[in-house]
């Protein structure tokens, strides 16, 4: 099983960025997806998820309106779009997948760097 994120990089307070999250090796479709990030010092937490089944989404309180996480289940991709970005959402942002019928079967990422200054 292998995710490989993408889309990081460096931008000003204000803008936006997207990430990918390539899946391979495993049933995509099985698994629900999230997106966590670490901040430097900082523990490691859950910023979006999305089911693999109605795609439900949910979001922590302070990204809600400012990112949308989607699915491809064809492609079998998860992206995070992330606008209106402050320095707070400077972090590596990590795609994670779970199987949704049993969450002790997770996956990770390498992760990709997130920087928001001016």
């Amino acid at each position: 099983a292998q995710l490989v994120e993408s889309g990081g990089g460096w931008v000003q307070p204000g803008g936006s960025l997207t990430l990918y999250c390539e899946a391979s090796g495993f049933t995509f479709s099985n698994c629900d997806m999230f997106w966590y990030r670490q901040a430097p010092g900082k523990e490691r937490e859950l910023v979006a998820s999305i089911s693999n089944i109605g795609g439900r989404t949910n979001y922590k309180d302070s990204v809600k309106g400012r990112f949308a996480i989607s699915r491809d289940n064809a492609k079998s991709t998860v992206s995070l779009q992330m606008n209106s970005l402050t320095p707070e959402d400077t972090a590596v942002y990590y795609c994670n997948a779970k199987l949704a019928r049993n969450y002790r079967y997770s996956f990770w990422g390498q992760g990709t760097q997130v920087t928001v200054s001016s």
